[in-house]
Parts: C-alpha cells; structure tokens; sequence
C-alpha cells in the first residue's frame, strides 16, 4: 500500500494523535482488488489532513474508484462532535435496470454502515448522499450502451479508541468494502460478519 501524506495549512509539525492516525493508514491491510495512492489533502476543511484515492481492480478492470480525506482539528468542530473526520467519495458503474429500484440508496447507504460495524469502527455524526445519474448517448455515439453511476458520498466522526485517537485502518477497510460492494464484488469475510450487507450486480463486475 502506498503511503498517505499528511500536511498542516501553517506548515508545522502536525499532532501526536494525528500521526499516529496516519501511521496506522499506511499499516493497513486492505482487500486484493483495492489500490490505494495517496492525492494531495484539501487545506481549507481541517488544520491537518491527508487524503487517499483509491480503484477496485478486477483483470486490469477498474469497476469503482473514490477518495478517502482523514481530517483533524484540535479544536474541535460543532458540526463534528469530536477532532476528527471522515469524508468519502465512492463511484460505481451499474446496469442501468439496477438504477430504477426504489430501494438502491438504501441499499448502498447500507454498505458503509454495515461494513462500519463488521469492522468495528464506532462512529457518530454520520451524513451522506446517494445519488444515481444515467447517460444516454445519441449521433456518432449512438452504438454506446446506456450507463448507471451511483456515487456515495459520506462522512463520520470516528471515536477514539482506548489508546487515544481513531483507529483510522479499520474506517479505511470498511470504505474499501464500501467500494467493493459498488463494483460488484461480494463481501470479504471480515465484512460478512457484520450481517446484512449484499452487492449488487455490477455492469462491468463478475457475472
């Protein structure tokens, strides 16, 4: 797994906790299909963050990709109850029958909560959307099959363990099942123990 990067908007040493947060992103162990790269943190949300993007590959295939921002303030934030985030961006291609079901946002929402808890990361502050898009494509493109994509996009304050600070490893692998789940794939057997939680039919995934 490739290294996450941290930075501060000042420019000094980020905090103990904050460290050790990001030490235990780069020791995490996540599942075959996921790659994992370290992107440049945005610099207006948190005085420390670092950030992470990742793809699901299957056969050279990417079928989802997103990005994972770990955020920390010392001060605190209202919003956050708490000095850390999470903020997440998952995207997945998927036939376009499976965007016509009513049930599809809750139904993905469920992926996150239910490998959250498989993986047992406490949480709270959770907010989130699910949104589903469709292209059509007509002239000179007109032999393209129509496409899905739904995006999840989801952030959470995770709670400190009794050691101090998150356990930033197992809120990455329960967004790298998230992922997983949006490409089709079925879940690992970690995830499995969190009950509840299905794939569905990926467009490009296994059949």
């Amino acid at each position: 797994m490739a290294a996450a990067q941290g930075h501060s908007e000042d420019g000094d040493g980020a905090p103990l906790v904050f460290q050790r947060a990001v030490d235990t992103l780069r020791a995490a162990r996540v599942r075959p299909e996921v790659e994992l790269a370290p992107m440049p943190a945005p610099r207006k949300l948190a005085p420390y963050a670092c950030a992470m993007e990742a793809s699901v590959l299957v056969e050279g295939e990417e079928l989802a990709d997103g990005r994972l921002v770990l955020l920390h303030d010392p001060a605190g934030q209202e919003a956050w109850n708490g000095t850390f985030r999470v903020v997440t961006l998952a995207r997945a291609d998927l036939e376009p029958e499976m965007a016509a079901d009513p049930l599809l946002p809750e139904v993905c929402w469920s992926w996150l909560t239910g490998a959250l808890a498989a993986r047992g990361a406490a949480y709270g502050e959770p907010s989130g959307t699910v949104s589903r898009s469709s292209s059509h494509y007509f002239g000179a493109l007109a032999e393209r099959p129509d496409s899905t994509q739904i995006e999840v996009r989801a952030s959470w304050t995770p709670q400190d363990t009794a050691a101090g600070g998150p356990d930033a490893a197992a809120h990455l692998a329960a967004w790298c099942e998230l992922l997983c789940a949006g490409a089709g794939l079925p879940p690992s057997a970690g995830a499995e123990q969190g009950g509840g939680v299905v794939s569905l039919p990926n467009r490009r995934g296994p059949r």
